[in-house]
């Protein structure tokens, strides 16, 4: 593949004319509403074995792990996509002050997942109502008996379910409870590596030990690094829904998490995160004010097209954004992720020699981002 950027005046048959191509195929591998419509900027993927581009790596197809995590329980969605993952991780079963669990409805997933040999992994969270609770995981962590219950729970459902391993996402845990927190993680892997079981965590994106704030504090990164088979860094939200506009995983950020990471544990033990999705704003932007629209690659593509916006592209961010007038006349900005800015985080990903790539979130579409997936490495499989 080529990452080719429209040019003004461009139209797909010019450009299919340059590398000899069929303007159908481009259309089609990049999933294009309307052939007949670019816009400035746009990243296309071209369908060629020649030459490269600046974005490429020349680098060897190298293996690595690929895990995608999904809130909507929709199967299509691990079919279209699980031949480029190592893992599922269906989000999630949500844990209880006694250490139950509130059932998930997976089967659907599952079943997909074992049609495209992705092996699930089984994600357990402190959530509760609307958030992540700091008193919930208080009463999880300062209680060894509820520990027991919760774990004995959590091998039941995978040992019937067909679960390859667990993922702890235990999130805004209250700073006193970060030892508490470790020995938990270390009684949950004493009882399930015995028994073949794969132990992770995700891991708030720090860059240093002593980041302050209740979402970074308990999060121990060498106790996790040394403890668990890996970790998640979630090295996205730096522009999110309630904040103000930029790239959801600006580079320059990324590479700061992950050059922290790496002083605290082994890279092979490190999936980056990355997102498929980007965040559409009203501007003005005004703290407090209505969220930004979450919307996938895709979509924002297609948005772009519909109000003939030309795409810019930030160096530094290696991040695409565009401007548009609404129908009624209110103004927006769009972040979000295409060929270039996944290019950008495969390279970074070969570079630093990581285990590999955690996705949030499956449900949403980006062609683009696995075919690019497929011709920077190979993705191993556990089944």
């Amino acid at each position: 593949m080529i990452i080719h950027v429209v040019q003004m005046g461009e139209t797909l048959w010019t450009i299919s004319r340059i590398y000899q191509v069929s303007y159908l195929e481009i259309a089609e591998i990049n999933e294009l509403p309307d052939p007949n419509r670019l816009v400035p900027g746009l990243a296309l993927l071209i369908p060629t074995e020649q030459g490269n581009n600046n974005f490429m790596s020349s680098a060897s197809l190298g293996n690595i792990e690929v895990n995608g995590y999904l809130v909507r329980m929709q199967s299509n969605a691990v079919l279209n996509v699980g031949a480029g993952l190592t893992y599922l991780s269906p989000f999630s079963y949500h844990t209880e002050e006694d250490g139950n669990l509130v059932p998930l409805n997976d089967a659907a997933v599952l079943a997909a997942a074992k049609t495209t040999g992705a092996a699930p992994l089984m994600v357990i969270t402190n959530f509760f109502e609307d958030g992540f609770s700091s008193d919930l995981a208080h009463a999880l962590l300062s209680s060894p008996e509820v520990q027991n219950q919760l774990i004995r729970n959590v091998l039941t459902i995978m040992d019937e379910k067909g679960y390859y391993g667990l993922n702890i996402d235990f999130e805004y845990v209250y700073p006193s409870d970060r030892e508490l927190y470790n020995d938990f993680l270390i009684r949950v892997t004493d009882q399930l590596r015995p028994r073949g079981y794969l132990t992770s965590s995700a891991l708030a994106p720090k860059t240093s030990a002593n980041q302050p704030g209740l979402l970074y504090e308990a999060h121990d990164y060498r106790a996790h690094g040394e403890i668990l088979d890996f970790v998640v860094l979630m090295t996205y939200e730096w522009g999110w829904s309630g904040g103000p506009p930029m790239a959801v995983a600006p580079l320059h950020q990324v590479r700061a998490v992950l050059n922290y990471a790496l002083t605290e544990m082994l890279p092979e033990r490190i999936l980056m995160g990355m997102p498929l999705y980007g965040y559409d704003w009203t501007l003005p932007y005004v703290a407090g004010g209505p969220p930004a629209r979450v919307l996938s690659p895709q979509e924002a593509v297609r948005l772009a097209l519909t109000y003939y916006a030309p795409i810019q592209y930030d160096i530094n961010a290696q991040a695409p954004f565009f401007y548009y007038a609404d129908s009624q006349q209110r103004s927006h900005v769009v972040w979000f992720e295409d060929a270039r800015s996944v290019q950008a985080k495969f390279n970074l990903v070969k570079e630093l020699n990581l285990r590999g790539i955690s996705y949030w979130e499956l449900s949403n579409s980006f062609p683009q981002n696995w075919l690019l997936l497929q011709e920077n490495f190979r993705i191993k499989k556990l089944r």
